[in-house]
Formats: C-alpha cells, sequence, structure tokens
C-alpha cells in the first residue's frame, strides 16, 4: 500500500516526537566514568546525532545526503556496542585517546565493521546482534551505492525519491534509534529502566519497520 504525503508528513513529524523522547535520556547518568563506558556513550550521542541531522535533511528536501547518514547512524551504533560488549582494553585505551597524529594512525587498525559484528557475537544481547545483521543484510549495498555516488543515488537523485523509500529508510532510522534508547538504559546499570524503552516502543510502533523475519 503506497503512502500519501500526509500520511508522511505525519510519520516525519511523529518522528521527531520520539526522538525527543530518546534525547531525554542523554539526561542519565552511566553506571561508572570507565573509559569503556563513556566511550559507548558517546557512540550512541553519535548515532543519535546521525538520526537528527538525517530527519533535518529529509524537510530540507535533501533527500539523497539524508540516505547517506543511515549508515553513519548504524556504524556508530554497532561501534556503540562493540565498545561495551567486545572491544579489547588496548582498543578502548586507543579510542580513549587525544587526537594525534599517532594516535590516529592506531585508530586506523582497529577492527572493521564486519569484524565488530562478529566479536559482538555471543557477548552483547541477542537481539541487539540479530537487528544490526539484519539491517546489514538488507541495506548495505544500497547504502553503500548511496555513500559512492553510485547507482542508486545517480538515479534517485534524478529519477526522484518515491514516498514509500523514503518512509522505509525513515522507519530504519527509527529502529536504530530505538536501539539507541536501549543502549542508553543499559549503560546507566538499571535495568528496571528498560520498561521506559518498552512504553516508547507501544507508543511509537507505527514509527518503526516492519521485522523481516
Amino acid at each position: 500500500m503506497s503512502i500519501t504525503t500526509l500520511e508522511f508528513e505525519n510519520l516525519l513529524n511523529k518522528s521527531v516526537h520520539f526522538q525527543n523522547e530518546i534525547i531525554d535520556l542523554l539526561s542519565l547518568s552511566t553506571f561508572d566514568q570507565s573509559k569503556r563506558i563513556v566511550t559507548s556513550r558517546v557512540m550512541c550521542e553519535i548515532s543519535l546525532e546521525h538520526a537528527i541531522s538525517f530527519t533535518v535533511l529529509l524537510t530540507s528536501d535533501c533527500f539523497t545526503s539524508a540516505i547517506c547518514l543511515i549508515r553513519l547512524q548504524y556504524e556508530s551504533l554497532v561501534r556503540s556496542i562493540w565498545c561495551l560488549y567486545a572491544a579489547l582494553d588496548a582498543s578502548i585505551e586507543i579510542i580513549s585517546n587525544e587526537l594525534t597524529i599517532e594516535s590516529e594512525n592506531k585508530a586506523n587498525k582497529l577492527p572493521m565493521l564486519g569484524d565488530m559484528l562478529k566479536q559482538i557475537e555471543g557477548k552483547a544481547p541477542q537481539h541487539l546482534l540479530e537487528k544490526l545483521l539484519e539491517i546489514k543484510h538488507y541495506s548495505w549495498k544500497p547504502s553503500s551505492s548511496f555513500i559512492h555516488a553510485g547507482l542508486h543515488a545517480r538515479n534517485r537523485h534524478s529519477e526522484g525519491y518515491p514516498l514509500g523509500l523514503l518512509e522505509q529508510v525513515l522507519k530504519n532510522s527509527n529502529g536504530m534509534l530505538a536501539m539507541v534508547a536501549q543502549m542508553f538504559i543499559i549503560l546507566t546499570g538499571v535495568p528496571q529502566m528498560m520498561e521506559r524503552i518498552h512504553k516508547l516502543y507501544k507508543g511509537y510502533a507505527d514509527c518503526f519497520p516492519v521485522s523481516k523475519d
């Protein structure tokens, strides 16, 4: 079923409200100030910033640039989960270093995204890993095309963006943002607070993608 312009505008407005709910989570304190937890939190904040920037670009009709940000939102989310559950202490130390030529060279040798996903397996909550793998399976090649000005970017920019595509991408962004929200709660060390996320899922259920299982 195709989506109308009014339905898409309503989805976009509700998505912004959802983002504001996640922004409120920034006031939560982390379990401690260890480099591992702080680094994971920073990566969550970066992913949130990409999600916000994505909707700003959508409202400005900058669709090609907006879709490129989905990949950045995903990669920072993966790194947040990897930092918390799977990264070696030495890797956390490298990421936490001040920015210098030496630290940059060391950071360039950190695991690539595919390796991070493998290292997360069996360490992070299974439902988070499954969602990350599902997103990668369905969106990796198209997102690469947009980032590298490939066929997808050329075609959509020239021919236009169907509302159905924009709806799908917006819901994917919201789905990743919901995972960021879970991470914010996990990083507090207070699992009882996860009920707050469950309420958000129910309240914004129509803003998320339907699982392809």
